[in-house]
């Protein structure tokens, strides 16, 4: 049967916490950190776009004068210190799965009585789990907000080209999501070099705006955010509401922690990035402080319309590289949800033969392309859509906070005085940013929200289904023992050749092998039983991947392990087979058996009629086994089932 149900879990687990990041030599370090400019720092490397101007002129926004401004900026500056400097860089980022970071490795690595068991989800599960569907709501809008707040500035050096602004947005979007079939390795060699021109360009841009009104360096003391709330109160709190835009991309820097390390991402945010944020807000700041009037204060760093031009160039480039991103990251959240049993299996196509975690997943690439466009279209212009931006954020901040606390007190026993006085902080920090932000449902937060809670009820209903079809298929599963007895001298007639059939379980005799047994009456003379297994770590060691076992009667059993940030690929594994653990199989000749069911959406077994033609649906429309895991489909045989869940 087919194999992408979530497998037991796996003991190996939990060792993996306490492994670290894959160690990079001094040398390269420098290499890494400016890759990691490109990559990891693109969606926060663009806030400076939107977020200050929201916070002074969106629909919460406040007054130019001077004490709000400065009031503004240090919320902005404690917002980058607290939230990215402590909570990711210096505590989270620690909860490393064999090098790997994101909301799903956090999950791996609780302790196994709390991970999901069966077809019901547990409260910590479902709760990583709409964490993740957050942040494909956030991959939608990110693009969207980013380019279109670029292209904006075309407006400002010349007013008669604003009805341009989203035409010309859109088809920037088209082709971003055009070429992601071909790959990044290519563009991505240049991604780097651009982010590290684009924050030196908006570093330098603040501090010629600093020089000339240096009292706005006042804003780093922590002194006129707490005047800003004593003076404003509610209103000020909404204010955090368009604050947290400038931190926007924070959860990049431990999703991509697998990619670079924590080293270079920490020495490219102090280095380069941390600072130029700040120099450009500054900036910003200087600016209002001597020009109120100014519409769009990051724009109006420059004068001249030669200037405002190039800076819009440099801005697209930089958008499209912060929505390069988040596009792969959701190719790779996807991934990594497929492989640990929560998604559909969708077709995953590798676009590297020299990096493994570059890969294009056209089913996700086409919907976020026809979701971002819509959002384009729909809201128009940058400042009405930051309205949707920031409640899927902070909502994944939330829920990283909470799953990092049952790790570092259950996982690796820190005792409740260390671990709760963290837990408390950044929840005070995360819910000071997230309650402001459910003011902006009816405004267009409602956005992210449904397309989470889609998503989730997706992930839920294929986790139930998969668990459900997996003990129906173990339940019909024989005994290895009876099935032997039963293979008595012309009983079963023997064919030259090797038959594989795809086991979900690595015990027993697979169904599919008792059905073509009893109805053929007959047997290929070596029989391969293969099983997938996902293991709770991104990658398995070559070494550890293959175990191989003859059982009698010219049966074999191959079980195969993964990672969930791998993809498994049937005729490798039987090659690797044969050439390490002598398996005798031609492979030259080899006939596939794959089972097929077809469930019939009754409210007869122990999931409801609605849900089962749910999964029924997701499993029709998603792509066959055969496809998944690259088996040639001119040698496969499928066995039909009809199943009621």
């Amino acid at each position: 049967m087919t194999t992408d149900h979530p497998p037991p879990p796996s003991a190996t687990s939990a060792a993996a916490s306490s492994h670290p990041p894959a160690h990079h030599g001094e040398a390269k370090v420098g290499a890494l950190a400016l890759a990691a400019l490109g990559v990891v720092f693109g969606d926060i490397g663009t806030s400076p776009l939107y977020a200050f101007k929201e916070c002074i002129s969106g629909p919460h926004g406040v007054s130019v004068d001077r004490a709000n401004v400065l009031g503004v900026l240090s919320l902005i500056f404690y917002a980058l210190l607290l939230v990215v400097t402590v909570k990711y860089l210096t505590v989270v980022m620690r909860a490393d799965n064999r090098g790997e970071g994101g909301i799903l490795a956090l999950l791996a690595l609780v302790p196994e009585r709390m991970r999901p068991r069966g077809p019901s989800l547990g409260g910590l599960a479902g709760l990583v789990l709409f964490g993740a569907a957050l942040l494909y709501g956030d991959g939608i809008i990110t693009p969207a907000i980013s380019v279109l707040s670029a292209v904006e500035g075309i407006e400002v050096a010349t007013a008669g080209l604003k009805e341009l602004v989203v035409p010309v947005t859109v088809l920037i979007l088209i082709a971003l999501f055009a070429i992601q079939k071909h790959g990044t390795s290519k563009v991505g060699r240049v991604f780097g070099p651009v982010m590290l021109l684009w924050f030196g360009t908006i570093g330098a841009l603040g501090v010629a705006q600093i020089v000339r009104e240096p009292g706005v360096l006042a804003a780093l003391s922590p002194h006129h955010a707490v005047q800003f709330f004593l003076q404003h109160g509610w209103h000020g709190a909404l204010v955090l509401g368009a604050v947290v835009l400038a931190i926007t991309g924070g959860e990049a820097l431990y999703a991509d922690m697998g990619h670079f390390g924590r080293k270079p991402i920490k020495w490219a945010w102090y280095a380069i990035v941390l600072p130029s944020l700040l120099l450009n807000y500054l900036g910003q700041g200087a600016l209002m402080l001597r020009a109120p009037g100014t519409a769009n204060p990051f724009y109006g760093l420059v004068s001249g319309r030669a200037a405002t031009y190039a800076l819009v160039v440099l801005a697209t480039a930089a958008t499209i590289i912060a929505s390069q991103a988040l596009i792969s990251g959701a190719f790779s959240l996807t991934q990594q949800a497929v492989q640990l049993g929560v998604f559909p299996r969708v077709s995953i196509q590798h676009t590297s033969s020299e990096t493994e975690g570059q890969i294009y997943i056209p089913e996700i690439n086409w919907g976020l392309a026809v979701a971002c466009i819509a959002l384009v279209f729909g809201f128009g212009a940058s400042s009405r859509l930051a309205a949707a931006y920031g409640i899927a954020v902070t909502g994944t901040m939330v829920i990283t906070t909470v799953a990092w606390f049952v790790v570092a007190h259950y996982t690796w026993r820190w005792p409740l005085w260390k671990s709760v006085p963290l837990l408390l902080t950044f929840l005070a920090v995360d819910l000071g940013f997230l309650l402001p932000n459910t003011v902006k449902i009816a405004e267009g937060g409602y956005v992210p929200i449904a397309v989470a809670i889609v998503l989730f009820v997706v992930m839920a209903n294929w986790k139930m289904g998969r668990a459900l079809l997996g003990e129906r298929i173990r339940a019909m599963a024989g005994e290895a023992r009876v099935f032997f007895d039963e293979m008595k001298p012309g009983a079963v007639a023997r064919v030259r050749g090797c038959a594989v059939f795809m086991a979900s379980s690595p015990d027993g005799i697979p169904p599919i092998l008792l059905h073509h047994v009893r109805y053929n009456k007959a047997l290929h003379d070596t029989v391969l039983l293969v099983t997938i297994l996902t293991e709770h770590v991104p990658k398995i060691p070559a070494e550890e991947r293959l175990e191989v076992s003859e059982m009698g009667h010219g049966l074999h059993r191959v079980i195969a392990r993964y990672g969930f940030m791998e993809h498994p690929n049937i005729p490798a594994i039987l090659r690797l087979a044969v050439n390490q653990h002598a398996l005798p199989a031609d492979l030259s000749d080899l006939t596939f058996y794959i089972g097929r069911e077809t469930l019939l959406a009754t409210n007869a077994g122990r999931m409801n009629a609605v849900a089962e033609k749910l999964f029924a649906f997701l499993s029709r429309n998603a792509p066959t086994a055969t496809s998944y895991f690259s088996i040639p489909a001119d040698r496969v045989v499928e066995i039909g089932f009809q199943l009621d869940l």
